[in-house]
């Protein structure tokens, strides 16, 4: 039966046995897992990187973008994870899936290639001193 809706739990080790409706988040390890939604049981693991998914916690809710494609499953699902949601979104062609996997093969290629040829931050040591407390910026966050 698909899910609408999830729990979360942030663990440091994901669990060996899944609970189903539960969507487990390791930031230790960069990792978010659970069983996947629409009620197969297989288990979804969702590496979480500038260039796989990004885990937003609003403190109430958590949501993974993008959305998750269950392509290499049986099931086929897709869904998008928002704010403690299931939304389920259109099945794709396998056309549509190979255009998908390629563009994110290129996104990856592509990030990693400017990470390698851009300049090393500055060590502590190098970087300027903060300025004077009295000249910083109060009530805004960065």
């Amino acid at each position: 039966m698909k899910r609408q809706t999830y729990d979360f739990r942030f663990v440091e080790f994901m669990p060996k046995i899944l609970d189903e409706g539960v969507l487990y988040v390791s930031v230790t390890y960069a990792t978010a897992s659970h069983l996947c939604f629409c009620g197969c049981g297989m288990k979804v693991v969702t590496p979480l990187s500038p260039t796989d998914w990004r885990l937003i916690f609003d403190g109430d809710s958590v949501s993974l973008h993008p959305s998750v494609g269950n392509w290499g499953y049986p099931c086929r699902s897709h869904y998008i994870l928002r704010n403690n949601r299931v939304v389920w979104a259109s099945q794709m062609s396998s056309a549509e899936i190979r255009a998908i996997r390629g563009a994110e093969g290129r996104d990856k290629q592509h990030y990693y290639r400017q990470q390698r040829q851009s300049p090393q931050a500055p060590s502590p040591a190098a970087a300027p001193s903060p300025p004077a407390p009295s000249a910083t910026k109060r009530g805004k966050r960065g």
